[in-house]
């Protein structure tokens, strides 16, 4: 499949999520901003999907990730950033969402496994109580120490 075929509305990925939830797939979310793509962000997503038989990944837009991360921020555009990470085999979907956190994506698509950094804790997860509740589960990721976003553009910088 085509990368941006892979980048859906909310509408399309619930067809599909239902479709998947008729095969017996193990649906797995995260999301994130992945602004400059790097091997923190290759190896975090490629750890997801092997929890699980599809990966979709909740994709902040430019607004989003300006309010979350500075002015100066997003430095590539939202398109870009989604046409990336659908180019990843190990990603099955992509949603681009505008909200400042992706709580209502989570319970509109109930993945049965929610996974986010160990730079988080379950308890500050957002989306995890209610993934729990609906009988899936919550883990966190070791990341590639030394690899951001913002230590690469602040090096950048230098």
């Amino acid at each position: 499949m085509a990368s941006e075929q892979k980048i859906v509305s909310l509408r399309e990925a619930l067809e599909i999520r239902n479709q998947w939830s008729e095969q017996k797939e193990k649906v797995v979310f995260t999301n994130g901003c992945f602004d400059i793509l790097h091997l923190g962000h290759i190896d975090y997503l490629e750890k997801a999907s092997q929890t699980g038989s599809q990966l979709i990944v909740g994709m902040n837009t430019d607004r989003s990730v300006k309010a979350l991360k500075g002015p100066e921020r997003p430095v590539n555009s939202e398109y870009a950033r989604a046409r990336l990470i659908a180019a990843l085999g190990f990603v099955s979907m992509v949603i681009i969402f505008d909200e400042d956190t992706p709580l209502e994506l989570i319970k509109s698509l109930a993945p049965d496994v929610l996974i986010k950094g160990k730079d988080y804790s379950i308890a500050t997860i957002v989306g995890a109580k209610e993934v729990i509740e609906m009988g899936g589960e919550v883990c966190t990721i070791d990341l590639v120490p030394n690899y951001s976003t913002t230590g690469i553009i602040q090096k950048l910088k230098n």
